[in-house]
């Protein structure tokens, strides 16, 4: 959604230099090396940088108008915007171009899944609204991320589906107040980013947020937080969950999405309830959860439901979720290192014990911002890595004593664990021990770059 100039500045409340020479629509680059001409360049300031000292690098290359809040000793020949802070600049932008919007927003956020659910959903949201969705491109959950979404996004899209990220109190209400989303999907509250949060209830109340401004809740029938707090919401939730066993009951008044087994997908609406066979080939139990996150999404979004049961089968992973790697003359690679979390990796070792080959070899990085659960999530998920059945475990990162430990606790074997100091030492010790008909998975924190013992492996 391109706002004009004037709509730029208004939404701002900016100082204008140079209006004369103002273009007349405003399309924003944050970067130079990607800056075409005519754009307006954003000089945003991160943590190693500060786009201020490219303001006339992004001139030379043809930006027809900078915003900027240091204008000091910057010489400009195009209109300038000045604002107290150009990261709120972005957001007070995007919030702009959401108001032009005429289609609905989807907001999905939760400790675990909800980039993988919301690739899933965009895949069967196609089968309402064909092309005209815009998606919040791989993990870009952040204000920057969101920002560029909705600037970004064609006036004539259905749909925008936005992943929200929370690495702080508050974060979701932030992005809320700019995405005003119609539905929004909780796909869990987990132990993701406690330390930075401080505390599991200050984590829910931000995840929570995702409903402050009205969005239709879609719950997690087995999440503890959306079962407690699903009372206080202005509409029922749409429910969703996965298994046959176990599956909390849903109010009478209440609807529901339930993949029940691969073959199976429960609707519930209210007393009324129906059953369709479908083909789910994702793999993973924790794969189904997800879908049914997303299936319920898209029943929210008005989509049908025997649409959607006949796209299901031909659905696909977003890259480094459980994606299978060959590579010739080297064991088969399960790569799932796109990020990890306690609870994540426990259920991708549930679904690498069910790979078929000779010997199952696990390296398992550590997992980042725990905080003080640290210590003992990682023995925990040391101790499920060894009763999963793997044959091998390799571990490292700040915590590999701890997966080591508490793989021990269970009785592995001392002689089948070995640390990595280094992904070229995990390439190397794969090179020497693995053989092809063996099958490796790699999982840890998005920190660790296990794609690199990929690329080591692939040389």
């Amino acid at each position: 959604m391109m706002l004009t100039f004037d709509e730029a500045a208004r939404a701002l409340q900016a100082t204008v230099r140079g209006a004369r020479r103002a273009p007349s629509r405003v399309i924003v680059s944050t970067d130079t090396r990607t800056l075409q001409d005519g754009q307006t360049f954003l000089a945003l300031r991160g943590e190693r940088f500060d786009g201020h000292e490219y303001v006339e690098a992004a001139v030379r290359k043809g930006a027809a108008a900078v915003i900027v809040d240091r204008p000091a000793g910057i010489a400009l020949d195009v209109a300038a915007l000045i604002v107290p802070d150009t990261r709120a600049a972005y957001l007070k932008l995007a919030a702009a171009a959401r108001a032009k919007f005429p289609g609905q927003v989807v907001a999905i956020t939760g400790s675990t899944g909800k980039t993988t659910t919301k690739a899933l959903l965009a895949q069967l949201l196609e089968t309402e609204f064909g092309e005209r969705i815009a998606v919040s491109p791989a993990n870009e959950n952040n204000e920057i991320g969101v920002s560029k979404l909705f600037l970004d996004a064609p006036l004539d899209a259905g749909v925008i589906l936005v992943e929200m990220g929370a690495r702080h109190f508050g974060d979701i209400e932030t992005l809320v107040e700019v995405a005003l989303p119609e539905v929004g999907i909780l796909t869990n509250v987990g132990e993701a980013h406690l330390e930075i949060m401080g505390t599991r209830e200050r984590l829910a109340q931000t995840k929570w947020a995702l409903f402050s401004r009205g969005a239709q809740a879609v719950l997690n029938v087995r999440d503890r937080v959306a079962l407690q707090e699903a009372a206080g919401l202005q509409r029922p939730p749409r429910w969703f969950g996965a298994g046959k066993t176990d599956l909390p009951k849903v109010h009478e008044h209440e609807r529901g999405a339930f993949i029940l087994d691969r073959q199976t997908l429960r609707l519930v609406n209210g007393d009324r309830q129906e059953e369709h066979a479908i083909d789910v080939r994702l793999p993973g139990q924790y794969n189904l959860e997800n879908l049914a996150a997303a299936v319920a999404g898209a029943l929210e979004l008005g989509c049908s439901a025997h649409a959607l049961v006949a796209a299901i089968g031909g659905l696909r992973l977003p890259p480094g979720r459980y994606e299978t790697i060959v590579i010739e003359g080297q064991p088969r690679v399960i790569y799932d290192a796109y990020n990890a979390s306690a609870s994540g990796t426990i259920a991708t070792l549930d679904a690498f014990a069910r790979e078929p080959a000779a010997r199952r070899i696990a390296i398992l990085s550590s997992m980042a911002e725990l905080g003080t659960s640290a210590s003992a999530m990682h023995q925990a998920v040391g101790a499920h890595a060894a009763l999963s059945g793997v044959d091998f475990l390799l571990v490292g990162g700040a915590n590999a004593n701890d997966l080591r430990a508490g793989a021990q606790s269970t009785g592995f074997p001392a002689e089948r664990i070995a640390d990595f100091y280094s992904n070229e030492e995990a390439a190397k010790w794969v090179r020497e021990h693995a053989r092809a008909d063996d099958v490796v998975l790699l999982k840890g924190s998005r920190r660790y770059k296990l794609e690199e013992i990929v690329e080591r492996l692939r040389a």
